[in-house]
């Protein structure tokens, strides 16, 4: 599995919240159309202007794909800061409670 972390950092944290809060809401159906990801995970610091975002990929195929739709995104609300960094990374573990 592969993990592509993007981060967006001088964001207002009003709009980091909402932000947050409009994604939620789309991503009840799934990822976005045309990102075969197998999971989304929203982290935000307001108080610090800062966002990161985590999709994880089960196929290096499958997160270029998702990267060619994802770079041509831009966040829900423009004041959520811009984009500093895409990385991607081969994910060692992955653990989750319910």
């Amino acid at each position: 599995m592969y993990a592509r972390v993007t981060t967006f950092e001088g964001g207002d944290a009003d709009a980091i919240r909402a932000g947050a809060e409009e994604i939620n809401s789309r991503s009840a159906t799934g990822p976005p159309e045309g990102v075969p990801s197998v999971g989304l995970t929203f982290l935000i610091d307001p108080e610090g202007g800062r966002v990161m975002f985590v999709g994880l990929f089960k196929t290096m195929d499958d997160l270029k794909a998702g990267d060619a739709v994802l770079r041509e995104m831009t966040p829900p609300v423009e004041a959520m800061g811009t984009r500093a960094s895409v990385d991607v990374y081969e994910v060692a573990v992955d653990t989750r409670a319910e």
